[in-house]
């Protein structure tokens, strides 16, 4: 399990536009939200990351950098770049299963072709959402088992701001005797 104000795990892959993202060497000021989603198979995904793309500069002006990653490989992850029309948002792929398992990600098993008509990856992570913080500590996070209700980005946004404000810290720290 990830704990808020510690050091998030590893996170390297190779992106579309900006060669290979590594999030120990992101520089932004306040740091990065990291939106794992399920892939160019999942239409849900599709709109979510449109709402990403739409966002992503608020996130800039509030000193945070974006990216999307997936598992899937470099044509999946590039026909779902045109698919959103992504112009701001960073979109890595080749994301690890092993890797999406630090990151306490749900692995979910192909059940074939989807309602899209686009065949499941044998193996897929499930979609969720971090924000990081520029020392990489874990300040929020959100994990899904299925594609469904998932955080939106301007309530992300809203709690960012009430955040950068009040100096408010990540919540959830606890780790000692219950």
């Amino acid at each position: 399990m990830l704990i808020p104000r510690q050091t998030t795990p590893d996170l390297t892959v190779k992106t579309l536009s900006s060669g290979i993202f590594d999030l120990a060497g992101q520089t932004s000021e306040r740091g990065t939200v990291v939106c794992f989603y399920r892939g160019l198979h999942c239409p849900i995904c599709a709109n979510y990351l449109t709402e990403l793309e739409k966002f992503t500069p608020e996130f800039a002006e509030r000193g945070v950098d974006t990216i999307a990653v997936s598992t899937d490989g470099e044509d999946r992850a590039q026909a779902m770049a045109e698919k959103i029309e992504a112009k701001a948002l960073c979109i890595g792929y080749g994301l690890p299963l092993a890797m999406a398992r630090e990151w306490g990600l749900y692995i979910s098993a192909s059940r074939g072709t989807t309602s899209i008509g686009i065949e499941e990856p044998a193996l897929f992570a499930e979609p969720g959402l971090f924000m990081v913080t520029q020392d990489r500590t874990l300040y929020y996070g959100s994990v899904q088992t299925m594609p469904f209700v998932r955080p939106h980005f301007s309530e992300l946004l809203k709690a960012l701001d009430f955040a950068i404000a009040n100096d408010y810290p990540a919540r959830g720290e606890y780790t000692g005797p219950v």
